[in-house]
């Protein structure tokens, strides 16, 4: 059995590079991404918050109408979260938290969906990439086994997912496979406070139906089962029957309250798995709502996946919630081995060319031709970022060639546009050969630049093809035809970590990823009523969490008895890890925190009859000195095996915030109790491991998120081999400084518009009225990391007393998420889900009072005056006794004068 089939490739490469631990900063081959605001996949609701209370809701409703808080309840959470969630004017979460029965108070997060990167390969090559077809081929299916998606709803018509194929009303639900679910919020609904069609009021029915498509291509994922024919799809467990929880509307995002609800009633209704392909970008605190909410499915039984998120281009600390759930097998995104593309052709001799889709995009025709032209060449760095001017000619009426780099697919596709170009052919920069990419053109703010739709057809294409094609440019004229062919191709990426999956780790440095699998440009169900005959391709982890989900359940029917608390580490043990995506001939392996155990092995991982646990080591920060760890072995099997233990390396990398990675191969000192170990049959044994960072700085400088893989070779079968992932922090984990730069005070731009939250710093004399949105002063903080606990204190600006020194006077916030992007010097300022440059914190010119025994219940008017804000945040894995633990900031002066 071979278990870890890049792990022992690994452990078999030649003694030159093996020997190469210790070697220190690597190259990368293929430059990572750019920092960008395309990877954030959720943000922070305007107006919506989760209340955590220490006394019942009916007590809470009591006391918030006694200090007259004008609110409107969403949710009142029966057994994941204890508390309420409500809506209400951000002035007055002051006053919400003053109240006597109120613990914490969490801004609801939203969670955005797209758009997703989009192209068109074979789901079939991406569950042989994970031996689903192996354990499919061995008789397992899911029968029996009942997953839950929450999600946009599924297709409930959809042949492949139980549905008759007609989706006129009136839908098929329940069907054979959809047996269940609910649709928590109605088509209208969508979270997204900066869309134009915003709109968070829930709107519930029960009828769970997709008019998005997400959670129809997520549901196929899972288990598809080639219903409509030899060209449908066909999942991972193809006899699950599903629960489809919709917390979408036809478009936008949910908050993290409806996540919850939709969480309790998958638990009231009795589901085996669940599958969230949703993630908060950034806000990687295991503690958080929709994290430990999810950590409490895993409690009650029911085993939890969700995608780890796609802000790949971000940098470490960027896995985001629920993902990074203690108990929740967060995961990772690998490239798909194939790809079937579309194509168009070009002249002389009809070369076919595939291509994907620009999401936001109109879609290509599949007949008709168009002259070529291009706007720069092969070594054009900044092609088509400005006003265009065409290499020769004139771009009216031309697809026009263009290559990526230094401004987004949005201005390069709207300069076109504007010079007259008929389509737009986007072709990738990195070295030769790296592949293909999915980009977007949906709207995106430049300066001084026209917001417009594209409204041409703009395609992408490899490296190599982008070079034939200028090629033939220079040589003479070209001409595009589209076709309504396809072209089947190796992915030159496949079976490598996606460019957007996120990095860990958790912001306590618990080990996140947990595992991969296929998310890369992958095929599958779409909703009957949506282009594209019932399938579609898209890109992402929510692609590869459903992979995982779809594991799960194969591994549920094949040992009903074990516990869902469990299923991560037997998934683990048995993973594949893939080398470095951004330099593989190297043969050096991935970073743990980017691939967790690597890529899932359904077939090995239900076949196993060993077991490692725990499945992964988090080791923390090596300050601590060397950390020890004991691993306990169960064998299964009717006879005994002995297992040799190694280690191999992975890539370690630096890079505090959020971009400037470097990449290094550090030389960490792994010793084991001893040099193998027996298990008896249906017995156990332990062994314990000692882990030592690599001390030399030229290896591996302080601040770096190192890792690796600790073997276990069964002694009779070098094929047969697990493995467990660790990685830790070297150096002191609270050096990090988590905000490098003082508060601003902050003027929000008027008007007001739903979360577009705009902020100019406010001059030193301003003065505030507190009577309107812009006339309330915000205090801005850019997180470069988490802060675990926060707190916000009011003191009076000429003495720095407290404004009342007998009353509590401090707003405090836990689990607070660092930002995605730095704001530009001087500002503007921005707290929208596309920039997340700071965070905003209003204050209403209030204090909190206290009732005389130590319990705040309501807020009490400071008189107009002059004051300052003190800002401490306790770090990330910090001791709130240890003062050089606390980073303490104070802000300029805040002058009230009320009319």
């Amino acid at each position: 059995m071979l278990v870890l089939t890049a792990l022992a490739a690994a452990l078999a490469i030649p003694a030159a590079v093996s020997a190469a631990a210790g070697t220190g900063q690597l190259t990368p081959l293929v430059s990572p991404p750019s920092p960008s605001s395309s990877g954030a996949t959720g943000g922070q609701s305007p107006d919506i918050f989760l209340v955590q209370l220490s006394d019942s809701a009916d007590t809470f409703r009591k006391e918030a109408k006694a200090v007259g808080l004008k609110y409107t309840e969403r949710y009142a959470y029966k057994s994941l979260f204890k508390g309420v969630s409500v809506r209400i004017a951000p002035s007055d979460v002051g006053k919400l938290a003053g109240i006597a029965s109120v613990s914490r108070v969490y801004p609801a997060h939203y969670y955005t969906l797209g758009p997703e990167p989009a192209a068109d390969p074979e789901l079939a090559t991406a569950i042989q990439m994970t031996g689903a077809d192996i354990a499919q081929a061995q008789g397992y299916t899911g029968e029996g086994v009942k997953v839950a998606v929450m999600d946009t709803g599924i297709d409930v018509d959809h042949p492949d997912l139980g549905g008759d194929g007609n989706a006129a009303a009136p839908h098929s639900f329940p069907n054979s496979r959809v047996i269940g679910g609910w649709d928590l919020v109605g088509d209208a609904y969508n979270a997204d406070p900066e869309s134009a069609g915003y709109d968070p009021v829930p709107h519930p029915d029960s009828l769970p139906d997709d008019c998005n498509g997400h959670g129809t291509h997520v549901a196929g994922i899972v288990g598809a089962d080639k219903a409509s024919g030899p060209d449908g799809a066909l999942g991972v467990a193809p006899k699950v029957s599903f629960g489809a929880y919709r917390v979408f509307g036809c478009t936008g995002s949910v908050t993290d309250d409806v996540m919850i609800a939709a969480m309790e009633r998958i638990k009231a209704d009795g589901m085996d798995v669940l599958n969230m392909s949703i993630g908060d970008a950034f806000n990687n605190w295991a503690g958080t709502p929709t994290a430990a909410a999810a950590d409490a499915l895993v409690d009650a039984g029911i085993v939890v996946v969700a995608s780890i998120g796609n802000s790949g281009a971000n940098g470490i600390y960027s896995a985001g919630a629920p993902g990074v759930g203690d108990k929740v097998i967060g995961v990772a995104s690998y490239d798909n081995s194939h790809v079937r593309l579309a194509s168009f052709t070009i002249s002389p001799d009809n070369t076919a060319i595939g291509y994907t889709i620009a999401a936001s995009s109109p879609a290509p025709p599949t007949s008709g031709s168009l002259p070529m032209s291009r706007t720069g060449t092969t070594t054009t760095a900044n092609d088509a970022c400005n006003a265009v001017a065409p290499a020769a000619g004139s771009l009216t009426g031309t697809a026009v060639l263009i290559r990526r780099g230094s401004c987004t697919f949005y201005e390069k596709a709207r300069n076109a546009q504007l010079a007259g170009a008929a389509a737009v052919v986007l072709y990738n920069n990195c070295p030769p050969n790296c592949g293909r990419f999915s980009p977007t053109v949906a709207i995106q703010a430049a300066a001084g630049a026209p917001l417009i739709p594209i409204t041409i057809p703009v395609v992408a294409i490899s490296d190599t093809e982008g070079a034939l094609i200028n090629g033939r440019l220079a040589s003479g004229p070209v001409t595009l035809t589209w076709t309504a062919g396809t072209v089947t191709a190796v992915n030159p990426t496949g079976g490598l970590i996606s460019s957007f999956s996120s990095y860990g780790t958790e912001a306590e440095l618990n080990l996140k990823p947990d595992i991969g699998a296929p998310g890369g440009l992958i095929r599958s169900t779409y909703p009957l009523e949506q282009p594209g005959g019932g399938y579609a391709t898209i890109s992402g982890t929510s692609m590869s969490s459903p992979h995982v989900a779809g594991a799960a359940a194969l591994l549920m029917q094949a040992h009903p008895s074990l516990p869902a608390a469990a299923f991560r580490s037997v998934l683990q043990n048995s993973a594949d890890p893939h080398v470095w995506s951004l330099n593989p001939g190297l043969g050096l392996l991935d970073n743990v925190h980017r691939q967790g155990a690597g890529m899932v092995d359904i077939d090995d991982a239900i076949n196993a009859t060993t077991a490692i646990v725990p499945g992964k080591l988090s080791l923390g920060e090596s300050e601590a000195g060397p950390a020890t760890r004991t691993l306990t072995l169960t064998n299964n099997a009717n006879a005994g095996v002995t297992y040799d233990l190694s280690h191999v390396e992975a890539i370690a990398t630096t890079g505090t915030f959020p971009a400037n990675l470097g990449f290094w191969l550090p030389d960490t000192q792994v010793v084991f109790s001893a040099p193998s170990v027996t298990v008896p049959a249906h017995g156990s044994a332990t062994v314990n491991v000692t882990i030592t960072a690599d001390p030399l700085e030229d290896n591996l400088p302080a601040g770096g998120l190192y890792g690796g893989y600790l073997v276990f070779t069964d002694h009779a079968d070098a094929e047969s081999v697990f493995s467990v992932p660790y990685a830790g922090f070297k150096g002191d984990y609270q050096s990090i400084v988590a905000i490098p730069n003082a508060p601003v005070i902050g003027k929000l731009r008027a008007p007001f518009v739903k979360a577009q939250q705009i902020y100019d710093a406010a001059p030193a004399n301003e003065v505030w009225t507190l009577q309107s949105p812009d006339e309330i002063p915000n205090v801005l903080i850019h997180f470069d990391h988490q802060v675990r606990h926060l707190e916000l204190r009011v003191v009076d600006a000429a003495t720095g007393a407290p404004v009342h020194p007998i009353f509590s006077n401090t707003v405090e916030r836990d689990f607070v998420a660092r930002n995605g992007l730095r704001p530009p010097a001087g500002g503007p300022y921005n707290t929208d889900s596309t920039t997340d440059d700071v965070t905003a914190f209003p204050w209403d010119g209030t204090r909190m009072h206290d009732n005389g025994v130590g319990t705040p219940d309501h807020r009490k008017v400071v008189p107009d005056g002059s004051y300052k804000i003190v800002v401490k945040a306790l770090k990330a894995g910090g001791d709130s006794k240890n003062p050089a633990h606390w980073e303490t900031w104070t802000t300029p002066t805040i002058t009230i004068d009320r009319p």
